[in-house]
């Protein structure tokens, strides 16, 4: 019997004989043809429950990635018509685009409390542009964690994620050639950039005034590196987050000591499964670097106001 071999043939006839065969590899990630077989089925389930009938036009906006393989098959699956645009068009000919084909939905790659705070308080209006989100390295397991903290802490905040990046090795220079990109996919649409750590903003920052973006937009960091509360000093970073290694550090030795002497330590709640001690981290801005970093003795002004960093450092009130 002759059966004609449709694009879901050929994803279900994989998922049959070669279900367990590596069948997607995509920078780090990779699928089997039934982790991808299962992953379309996910799509194509949850479509409808976003209002997607059969016949609608689902419009991607996406790189050549795993998502656009899974866009292909699951929005099919879903008996709607699937439509890939073309990252590199510019933004009035996706707009005529999108209009034209009548697309009921753009799915697009896919973002830290205080950014959505200062970007309301500055007044840009949430329909006025969208963020990019910085990730910190895909093989790094606290990446994730702060990636779902991003995630939670954007939720609702009324920005749009324009894009998002799990930076290989956390490398600064990944952090900027990606950013570079989406400075010339969205330009003037990026209000701001969420960074997991302050090395990934600096190379966002970077990014932004090698295209002559100016003002830069606000970008986060984390870590309170010395880099980055100098980039804050001169107003090029909005905040970073301080987690002194003295209060963990101080915590951890007094567990150490503890079981030396046979007692069981205190633990304040459980997370993972752990019996948890946990420490209130603290957000870094101009306003209150002074405050929390020299004051508390974390930084001196000496490290802190060399070169070009003194005349911000004056503005703050930091002074040798």
């Amino acid at each position: 019997m002759f059966v004609p071999l449709t694009p879901l043939r050929c994803l279900h006839r994989a998922v049959d004989l070669f279900g367990s065969k590596i069948g997607v590899v995509c920078g780090e990630r990779q699928f089997t043809y039934a982790h991808l077989g299962e992953r379309c089925e996910r799509l194509a389930t949850a479509l409808p429950k976003f209002g997607i009938e059969p016949g609608d036009r689902v419009a991607y906006l996406s790189f050549n990635n795993h998502q656009l393989i899974e866009g292909y098959y699951g929005v099919i699956q879903a008996r709607a018509i699937v439509m890939p645009l073309n990252v590199r068009l510019s933004e009035p000919e996706l707009i005529n685009i999108l209009n034209h084909s009548g697309a009921k939905m753009l799915l697009f790659e896919d973002d830290f409390a205080p950014l959505v705070e200062h970007l309301k308080d500055t007044g840009v209006a949430p329909d006025k542009g969208g963020l990019l989100e910085v990730n910190g390295s895909p093989t790094d397991a606290a990446a994730g964690l702060i990636k779902k903290g991003i995630h939670e802490g954007l939720e609702g905040g009324g920005y749009k994620t324009l894009a998002e990046y799990d930076t290989p090795n956390w490398f600064p220079s990944n952090a900027q050639q990606w950013v570079s990109g989406q400075i010339t996919r969205f330009g003037p649409q990026i209000v701001g950039v969420v960074a997991a750590n302050d090395g990934t903003g600096g190379g966002a920052i970077a990014a932004f005034k090698a295209a002559g973006v100016n003002p830069v937009p606000p970008v986060t960091g984390n870590d309170a590196t010395l880099a980055g509360l100098q980039l804050i000093i001169a107003g090029d970073q909005y905040n970073t987050i301080s987690k002194p290694s003295e209060i963990v550090g101080g915590a951890a030795a007094k567990v150490a000591v503890d079981f030396l002497n046979g007692d069981k330590p205190k633990a304040e709640t459980t997370l993972f499964d752990t019996p948890s001690q946990l420490f209130v981290p603290a957000v870094v801005t101009a306003k209150n670097l002074k405050a929390e970093i020299v004051d508390k003795k974390l930084a001196t002004p000496a490290e802190l106001c060399s070169g070009r960093y003194a005349e911000g450092c004056k503005k703050l009130g930091i002074t040798p």
